[in-house]
């Protein structure tokens, strides 16, 4: 079987969390700091606070914002769960913004319709959770003009775009946004088994962060040399010693694995291209060289003459794992009883013919070849559907 997407786990990764098993610390030593360390090179930001999974990052980093009952935070629908929950965690409301039909990402124009809208429910914004879909970036220049016009703290998610560059400066690097969360699942780019991390230029945002994950304890030797004290409730949301062993050795492959996503994307796209327009590529933003996390096509089903359901089962048939990303939060039963039926048209519109298809870094070009060769045979055009004849031809 083809997986949509999967770990890749070698020797040398196997043998930094062996080093571990083998000494002092499986918790809370000093693997995490050199983690901390390493995302912070990778993303050029002065500080890396590592967590227990990418719902964690966010929830800290709200937290850390003061976010609480009272407040909104605008979240793309487009998006996994989490991006929104973590809101919901803090107290705040979720007021869901739409996204680019094409691309799923959230615009600055969207942000300002979201904004509007708090504005006519008399609902208080307070930040707004920008997604990086797929590895490719929202337009955060743009995004952080409207966010700070209005007094809002950003956190951008960007649990699908490590490795990856914004503007010119790495993925995660905070030069407009408060903070930045990313998540280390086993699907993503690289793997700490779960696992996430946040990362910001702001000190005190940083250390609020750090205390937050420990309980809130805080240490206080002039007591003794046992003493430590808790001003605030905290959490459990530390990170381990193993899993950062495993995310240490994971960074240092990055550049490899993104540099192969990359190639693989290139090759997808050139592949497919000759099943346009019923099967468009993910479009490509000028600004980001996306350190590609899934390679999400656009299907037009109808034209195809196949539900989507009917196409994975085809490939899935084959051999070939797909899969949806995502459908959109604001249908999801808990969001419809607490805020009703929403109409969002581009995130409907992006999830009715979104598909992921493989993308890992071990994925063979025979691979590649072989998924597009079963595309082609499950896609069936309607000669009606087409401009011309060309597109029944090259099927």
């Amino acid at each position: 079987m083809i997986p949509y997407s999967r770990q890749n786990i070698n020797e040398d990764d196997i043998s930094a969390v062996t080093e571990v098993l083998r000494g002092d610390f499986l918790t809370t030593g000093p693997k995490i700091k050199e983690f901390e360390d390493a995302i912070c090179e990778i993303t050029n930001t002065k500080y890396a606070i590592a967590c227990s999974n990418g719902t964690i990052a966010l929830h800290l980093a709200g937290i850390a914002f003061g976010l609480k009952e009272g407040d909104a935070v605008i979240v793309p629908s487009v998006t996994f769960l989490a991006t929104a929950n973590a809101a919901r965690y803090c107290g705040a409301e979720v007021m869901f913004s739409d996204v680019d039909p094409d691309s799923g990402l959230m615009q600055a124009s969207d942000l300002e319709h979201a904004l509007k809208r708090c504005k006519d429910l008399g609902l208080n914004p307070r930040a707004v959770f920008p997604v990086h879909l797929t590895g490719q970036c929202v337009n955060i220049e743009e995004i952080s003009k409207t966010a700070k016009a209005s007094g809002l703290k950003i956190l951008t998610d960007a649990a699908h775009a490590i490795g990856g560059e914004l503007h010119g400066k790495p993925v995660g690097s905070c030069d407009h946004e408060d903070a930045c969360a990313f998540s280390f699942h086993p699907v993503k780019t690289i793997a700490t088994g779960e696992g996430g991390a946040v990362t910001t230029n702001d000190a005190k945002l940083a250390a609020k962060m750090r205390t937050l994950r420990h309980h809130s304890m805080q240490t206080t030797p002039k007591k003794g040399a046992w003493c430590y004290e808790m001003e605030e409730l905290g959490y459990n949301y530390r990170i381990t010693d193993i899993q950062c062993a495993l995310g240490i050795s994971q960074l240092k492959r990055l550049g490899n694995f993104v540099a192969r996503r990359r190639e693989l994307v290139a090759l997808y796209d050139k592949l497919l291209e000759p099943l346009a327009p019923v099967l468009k590529p993910p479009p490509k933003m000028q600004y980001c060289n996306p350190g590609w996390h899934l390679y999400a096509v656009k299907i037009d089903f109808a034209a195809a003459n196949i539900t989507r359901q009917n196409f994975m089962a085809a490939l899935h048939d084959k051999g070939i794992g797909t899969q949806v990303h995502y459908i959109p939060v604001h249908t999801q039963p808990y969001y419809k009883k607490r805020y009703g039926n929403i109409e969002l048209p581009g995130a409907e519109s992006y999830y009715e013919q979104t598909l992921s298809l493989p993308l890992y870094p071990t994925l063979r070009n025979e691979d590649i070849h072989f998924i597009v060769n079963e595309i082609t045979k499950a896609i069936q055009v309607k000669n009606e559907s087409c401009c011309n004849n060309s597109c029944q031809r090259r099927l």
